[in-house]
């Protein structure tokens, strides 16, 4: 197993700025002296807790509690072993990883899959866009299909690595046994059908994706993990979805099609305050939306919008234009998209496209000037639903627009926050033509109803919670592991005054402390920016990075160490103390007992509890 030198480690955290990893996958904003903060990617929030220190080089989240440093945030977001992050991280910030004499560098088999499936994925968009490029009757149709058909420029085609699936093999299959991945990559990969058992060779591999244009799929971070593929006069008769317009990758170990949006990776840099993302349909909508100058628009992978997609857009920004196609099915999308958007915190506003216009060939046609004309007509969240409730309310009987009053109501009720939904209320209750009050007694009501319907339901099963031993935020052992942390002079100190049998070992505060305590011991303590050789378990790391990443607010420490002493001592000694005293109490029932053996015990046990404990008074 290849082993990386801790010297490389220490390098690669010296040389690359924590930042620049975590604004890949967060958008951060200043907060404070030398602070960044941003919305946490490990838990869904609203209010941003997620803080990245650069100059440290930790992030914490207040929220959920989650902190490390940058080889740790690689390894949480996109589930890779210490060794491959190390590897990503030096393969994109250009510094060379050095590994230990004799362990040499990992082997192909010792890749983790998702690794290996990103790195087929970025092979096969070459291979498919190098096809669209080539001389080749396949090429030149595809060429024509991009530029005469579609009408896009052949630049945009490089950009987004445009690509072209022959109608017969042009050997993708072969340059991936021929570069060496795993059978299990090519299996799971997507790319080709293959039988449940049968043996791996070129020819059990049938290509999935034929006489198709081929749009790479990339995730938030780049990283190109799928394709859709657009049917072209080039789609053969045999194609299984031979009429389906567009086939998507199946779902892999590295795609989740409810999970990502396309062109994100891109648009995220494009919003800001008055620059929304623009949500519309397809892939090739966006790319109109993009060659026109509009780099904030991004699309669903052909499927109905999910929470976890609107999760993933809130991380970066919280403006959100949608632009459906003006049929009733995109007008029903819209419907279906709203409340999910307003229970993720997204403030989100519609532009209306005339039925039997789209995207692409609004965009086509009149540029940028057709999005400026849709944008002076967008209505808000509210009134767009208003509008598709109940169309006309001035011919409107009073069963309409109850009926239509309750839809709304829900709709408010999916929204967080007090003054939000106040405003909803109001514009309801004018585009109705209700009284604001009559309509907020409605909504109390329905409030309550949900409330008895959420009382009775069957109370979801809580895991059992965990040992007390394991709650260390108020333990002596944490408040020491501090300490040795932020005023490392105290270690030595408390190592010769703190026997290890008084340390609870049960729980990350307790296990740290009574190795950091023996380095100090030992004289080989290798200083609080260098703990990588100490930590062995992702909890360690955790617990660590979280003590660092605050110097806290201690104007003694030998006070807190004494005191931190004291509690300890207390916790290892009372409890055989009053087993003493419960002893002597029913001496007359326990003959076995030696009364003098524990009067001598409880004299020494009392001693000690009284005993000053002393530490250095100067740190």
């Amino acid at each position: 197993m290849p082993v990386i030198k801790p010297t490389c480690v220490r390098d690669l955290k010296l040389r690359v700025n924590l930042a620049d990893v975590v604004s890949r996958v967060v958008t951060l904003k200043k907060a404070g002296a030398g602070r960044l903060k941003g919305l946490c990617p490990f838990h869904n929030e609203k209010t941003p807790s997620f803080n990245v220190d650069a100059d440290k080089g930790f992030y914490k989240c207040f929220g959920c509690g989650k902190a490390g440093d940058l080889i740790s945030f690689v390894r949480e977001t996109e589930q890779l072993g210490f060794t491959e992050a190390v590897e990503a991280l030096g393969q994109r910030f250009n510094v060379v990883i050095e590994y230990e004499a004799g362990s040499g560098g990992p082997s192909r088999e010792e890749r983790s899959l998702r690794q290996e499936i990103f790195d087929l994925h970025e092979l096969a968009a070459e291979h498919y866009h190098q096809a669209f490029k080539a001389a080749t009757p396949t090429g030149e149709f595809m060429r024509s299909y991009w530029v005469e058909q579609r009408r896009f420029d052949p630049a945009l085609a490089d950009e987004f690595k445009i690509g072209a699936a022959a109608a017969v093999d042009e050997g993708l299959g072969a340059l991936l046994l021929r570069r060496k991945f795993s059978e299990e990559a090519i299996r799971q990969c997507g790319l080709f059908f293959v039988r449940d058992g049968a043996l791996l060779t070129l020819g059990s591999l049938k290509p999935r994706f034929r006489g198709r244009l081929m749009i790479p799929i990339r995730d938030h971070q780049g990283r190109v993990v799928a394709f859709t593929a657009r049917q072209t006069g080039l789609t053969p008769a045999d194609d299984p979805a031979r009429e389906a317009k567009y086939v998507n990758s199946p779902e892999t170990p590295v795609f989740t099609k409810g999970h990502l949006l396309f062109n994100l990776d891109r648009a995220r840099t494009a919003v800001g305050e008055g620059r929304p993302f623009l949500l519309v349909e397809g892939q090739l909508d966006a790319l109109r939306c993009w060659s026109v100058g509009l780099k904030a628009a991004l699309a669903p992978q052909g499927t109905s919008i999910t929470e976890p997609q609107l999760v993933l857009l809130r991380r970066y920004h919280t403006q959100v234009e949608c632009l459906l196609d003006g049929d009733s099915a995109g007008q029903k999308a819209a419907l279906r998209f709203l409340p999910m958007a307003l229970k993720a915190g997204l403030e989100v506003r519609f532009l209306l496209l005339a039925p039997g216009d789209d995207p692409d060939s609004l965009f086509r046609e009149r540029g940028l000037a057709a999005y400026e004309e849709l944008r002076r007509g967008a209505l808000s969240a509210m009134a767009f639903a208003c509008r598709a409730a109940l169309p006309d309310p001035g011919a409107a009987s009073a069963e309409l627009k109850t009926r239509a009053a309750q839809t709304l109501l829900e709709l408010v009720a999916a929204a967080e926050g007090e003054v939000a939904r106040s405003e909803f209320l109001a514009e309801a209750a004018a585009h109705l033509r209700l009284a604001p009050a009559a309509l907020q007694r409605d909504f109390q009501s329905l409030l309550a109803r949900q409330s008895r319907q959420a009382a009775g339901r069957p109370a979801a099963a809580h895991p059992a919670p965990a040992p007390a031993a394991a709650n260390t935020g108020q333990s002596p052992e944490h408040h020491l592991l501090i300490l040795c942390l932020h005023f490392e002079a105290l270690g030595k100190a408390l190592a010769a005054a703190l026997p290890h049998e008084w340390i609870d070992p049960s729980h990350p505060a307790g296990v740290l402390l009574s190795r950091f305590l023996g380095e100090f011991e030992h004289d080989t303590w290798p200083g609080r920016d260098h703990l990588d050789p100490l930590l062995e378990t992702a909890d360690e790391k955790t617990l660590a990075a979280s003590l660092l990443f605050d110097r806290p607010a201690i104007d003694d420490p030998v006070k807190v160490a004494t005191e931190g002493l004291r509690q300890l001592r207390t916790r290892a000694l009372e409890p055989r103390l009053r087993q003493i005293e419960l002893a002597l109490a029913n001496h007359g029932a326990d003959s076995k007992s030696d009364p003098i053996s524990l009067l001598k015990e409880r004299s020494d046990l009392q001693r000690q509890l009284r005993q000053p404990l002393l530490l250095p008074s100067a740190v």
